[in-house]
């Protein structure tokens, strides 16, 4: 696979009732490629989001669920989730305020 580049690293942000109330710690939740490492995710995070500062990036991988259509059995793609700290003088990230 060729090299991922900072803008491909981060899908989508995840939103849901877990990762809001991580935002009060300065902790955002975002779907990233599966093979992105926890230093590229980090890269792209403060290249993506100017004024940011990442202080730590917690990750976790999963499995695609099995899934059926009449006798055809199959599996949805596997996806991977970050989990990113912020530091303290670090600003937050635009695209959750509001919400």
């Amino acid at each position: 696979m060729a090299a991922l580049q900072y803008y491909d690293v981060i899908l989508k942000p995840v939103i849901t009732e877990k990762s809001m109330s991580g935002m009060g710690e300065k902790k955002y939740t975002f779907l990233v490629h599966p093979e992105a490492n926890k230093t590229q995710i980090k890269e792209a995070v403060e290249k993506m989001f100017e004024g940011t500062k990442v202080k730590k990036v917690n990750t976790m991988n999963a499995d695609g669920k099995k899934k059926r259509r009449g006798m055809v059995v199959g599996k949805t793609a596997k996806t991977k989730k970050a989990i990113v700290q912020l530091t303290e003088e670090s600003k937050d990230i635009e695209i959750f305020t509001g919400l």
